[in-house]
């Protein structure tokens, strides 16, 4: 599955600091209470708290704009998150104040329920890869234009979506600049709803 941030309708949040746009989740359609893995887009416009997720383990990584400050209420981690495409994992148990640097943010989102799925983001400066033998990977380009083959090419903001078992992509970038992030997402025994039994 291709898709393209641009086009995903953002969703405002209950605190109305910001909007959301969801690239994708397992199983479709989940709730967020019954997900075993959400991806998505935050554009971030004001100061204010992030939402516990009790039993999620979340990683958070910048990709455009100045950054934001994250403070756990529980005072585990004070943390600046101003490098593009640097992962920077929590727990989703713990309750967050998210203050900007400087000016609104977009931050790209991985959120996984905890014995069920596990998450590996990477950033990718070089040509690399994808083989989604035995995982389900995501690709998002950040920076410069990636050809994916067979006549397909991906710019900022394009990414795709490939379920276990697909066939191997190779992506090569078209300049020095470019970034990509790689999400895998290994599954574990468990479902969500027997995690919760």
């Amino acid at each position: 599955m291709k898709f393209a941030l641009d086009v995903i309708t953002p969703r405002p949040w209950k605190n109305g600091g910001g909007t959301t746009r969801e690239i994708a989740a397992w199983p479709p359609g989940a709730d967020m209470d019954a997900f075993d893995w959400r991806i998505s887009v935050a554009d971030i416009t004001e100061d204010g708290p992030f939402s516990a997720f009790p039993g999620i383990d979340r990683q958070i990584v910048l990709i455009d704009g100045a950054g934001v400050h994250l403070h756990a209420h529980d005072d585990s981690f004070h943390h600046k998150l101003i490098h593009v495409g640097e992962p920077f994992a929590f727990p989703g148990d713990t309750a967050v104040d998210a203050t900007l640097v400087d000016g609104p943010t977009r931050d790209f989102n991985v959120m996984t329920r905890r014995g069920v799925c596990r998450a590996e983001v990477r950033l990718m400066r070089q040509p690399f890869t994808v083989d989604p033998t035995d995982a389900t990977v995501l690709v998002l380009a950040l920076r410069g234009h990636w050809d994916c083959g067979d006549g397909h090419h991906m710019a900022a903001g394009d990414g795709m979506l490939m379920a276990a078992g697909a066939p191997a992509v190779t992506l090569v970038h078209k300049g020095i600049a470019a970034l990509c992030l790689r999400v895998t997402l290994h599954k574990l025994h468990k479902t969500a709803k027997e995690s919760v039994r």
